[in-house]
């Protein structure tokens, strides 16, 4: 079987380049005959496609790749397979998804919004994201390349760092997370709260926001925005730093930081919602808060980068859920139930490193989208 895999390759550190290029090195680890391409290089593309002859052509992204990731290959009589996350809504391309012969998903909850879309379910397979359980591992926080992390965030030994991974923080549920972390100072040991966030312009407004809660709440000194990039080498040690990984997400259509934080022996705070149900065990790998509100949307204004014109506008009847807030009481709870008991934190993170290495490790998602292909499409 030979394999085509289309993502930002090479690839950059974001998600959706990282679940690719780990897609496509878990194919060459079990013995595919795999290359990969970047899913709008249709030079590149189309090289592949005259020479190396893929017998698929899988390709990462949202509906709104559909030009890139199907409609491209399927132009020079290619076989395309869509890997696709959710995106808040299915607003194009409704058809063209319906007459696929199979379409991935990252997790069940994916499929249940491209069906409450219009999209019908029968022909889409769940293939959750690869971890690299090998780069993700457990480290003791003496560990001078972890130790050498936590300086640099400006934790102290004696605290313990809970830690969020975003684009922004918001949408991961940070300012829940503070909020939760205001109400239990008092009851829990020393603590230092570091939001690892991305450089761009939104992110740059919603720190200030974020920055302006903390200050509200009186947790100012204990809570950090630290804005860089970073490689994908990096992010191990700054998982390995923390104690707690908290990220009740707004919107997760898989939540591949909470999964390589259980890789790296650590509990996690979620939500009961989303993908977090797919990927995380309540009691048993995380804790996961109840959904306090669920946030609606009546229209949205799409672009080019949906296949639309400038400008177009989209009514929702009736409104979409567009996102979630997890419960500002739960988080403080299992706050409270984690910091003050380490036993607990690993056991948690024990079973949570268990977990990944059995469902999520990127050798066996490879192995597993091998299956689907030949299983659903009669590939060899």
């Amino acid at each position: 079987m030979k394999i085509l895999v289309l993502y930002d390759y090479p690839p950059a550190p974001g998600g959706l380049a990282t679940q690719g290029d780990l897609l496509y090195h878990g194919l060459l680890q079990i013995g595919v005959e795999a290359r990969a391409a970047h899913l709008k290089s249709d030079l590149e593309k189309e090289w592949y496609y005259r020479w190396f002859k893929p017998d698929a052509v899988v390709g990462v992204g949202f509906w709104g790749d559909f030009p890139d990731i199907v409609g491209h290959p399927e132009r020079f009589g290619m076989r395309a397979v869509p890997w696709l996350l959710a995106d808040g809504y299915v607003a194009n391309y409704r058809h063209e998804l319906n007459e696929m012969p199979l379409i991935l998903v990252t997790a069940d909850w994916v499929r249940e919004t491209y069906v409450r879309d219009g999209i019908r379910g029968d022909h889409m397979v769940t293939l959750p994201v690869g971890c690299d359980t090998e780069a993700f591992i457990p480290r003791e926080l003496n560990d001078p390349k972890v130790q050498a992390m936590r300086e640099i965030l400006g934790v102290n030994p004696d605290q313990l760092m809970i830690l969020t991974v975003g684009g922004d923080a918001a949408s991961k549920g940070a300012r829940e997370v503070m909020e939760a972390l205001a109400r239990v100072t008092q009851e829990v040991p020393d603590w230092r709260y570091v939001c690892k966030v991305w450089p761009q312009p939104r992110t740059a407004v919603q720190n200030r926001l974020d920055a302006e809660l903390a200050e509200h709440l009186g947790i100012a000194d204990r809570v950090s925005f630290p804005t860089h990039r970073v490689s994908r080498s990096l992010m191990p040690y700054l998982i390995a730093a923390c104690d707690v990984y908290a990220a009740p997400s707004r919107l997760e259509g898989f939540g591949m930081p909470q999964v390589e934080a259980g890789a790296c022996g650590k509990p996690v705070i979620g939500i009961r919602a989303m993908a977090m149900l797919d990927t995380l065990v309540h009691g048993e790998t995380a804790l996961l808060a109840g959904v306090a509100e669920t946030i609606h949307i009546n229209e949205a204004v799409l672009g080019p980068e949906s296949g639309f014109e400038p400008g177009h506008r989209v009514i929702f009847d009736p409104p979409r859920v567009s996102d979630y807030r997890a419960d500002v009481g739960d988080i403080a709870t299992y706050l409270r139930t984690l910091l003050n008991d380490a036993p607990l934190r690993q056991r948690m993170g024990e079973a949570g490193r268990r977990r990944v290495v059995e469902r999520f490790d990127y050798r066996h998602v490879a192995r597993r989208l091998v299956e689907i292909l030949s299983e659903e499409l009669g590939l060899v």
